[in-house]
């Protein structure tokens, strides 16, 4: 039961780390890991036991949803979700560690994006004297890659989103959030449907359903705390947990 009430606290915090600025998975994969599950396993259920999580709190944030930039949510639906399939598929093909070296450049220079991705965009657009944006096209290429990473590993995916619309986009990141989880809850939708099919992530039935349990939980209430931040406060929040996480993950190695 203690091993249980720890996956359940666990699941609780990671969706609503999720919900208010992202970093869900960093909680979550190291207790699954903990308890014997093979790190492919660990990322397997995690991102299972998270899509009910981050699904509720995609429901809190439905009247507040707005496109990015030029680009449909429709069509930016579609994308994230067929790259969390071919995500899914590719941890399944191959090593777990494959991801390992880059991630933390990968996060580390999202970050520095996030910080200082809108003035850099106001700044080009002051010097060049006219808007500065990505197209359709280009977003969707970046968001699709992203998925990929996302049904791959998915560590920070949400934070990435941002720093990749704050940057092409000149996008708030406060303003952005609702769109991010419900990118997130695309891209594990997608890859826990291949999971359950090809993986082992029910293999540990009452971890699966702990969790599950605690991201439910914790998305739904996260959420609902985020909704009511100021906007400054939830930056503020949302770049905090991305320069913990970006340390944690160099800490990691």
């Amino acid at each position: 039961m203690s091993e249980i009430l720890l996956v359940l606290l666990a699941g609780a915090a990671a969706g609503a780390l999720n919900a208010i600025g992202g970093g869900g998975t960093f909680v979550a994969l190291p207790v699954l890991v903990a308890f014997g599950l093979s790190p492919v396993t660990a990322n397997a259920l995690s991102r299972v036991a998270l899509v009910p999580g981050a699904v509720a709190s995609a429901w809190v944030y439905r009247r507040e949803l707005a496109p990015v930039g030029p680009t449909s949510t429709k069509a930016l639906t579609t994308v994230s979700v067929v790259g969390g399939g071919v995500g899914a598929g590719l941890l399944l093909a191959l090593p777990a560690s494959s991801f390992d070296a880059a991630a933390p450049w990968l996060l580390a220079f999202a970050t520095v994006i996030l910080a200082f991705g809108r003035n850099l965009s106001k700044a080009l657009n002051s010097a060049l004297g006219r808007s500065v944006g990505m197209s359709s096209r280009t977003v969707l290429i970046g968001q699709f890659v992203l998925a990929v990473y996302g049904g791959y590993f998915g560590g920070a995916v949400g934070i990435m989103m941002l720093a990749l619309w704050s940057i092409g986009l000149g996008l708030d990141a406060a303003v952005s959030n609702p769109m991010r989880i419900a990118q997130l809850a695309a891209i594990y939708l997608s890859a826990t449907v291949l999971f359950l099919i090809a993986s082992d992530t029910l293999s540990a039935p009452l971890l699966l359903t702990g969790m599950l349990v605690g991201a439910v939980a914790g998305g739904f209430a996260g959420a609902h705390l985020a909704r009511r931040l100021p906007a400054r406060l939830l930056r503020g929040v949302i770049l905090t947990t991305a320069v913990i996480m970006t340390v944690l993950y160099f800490l990691r190695g």
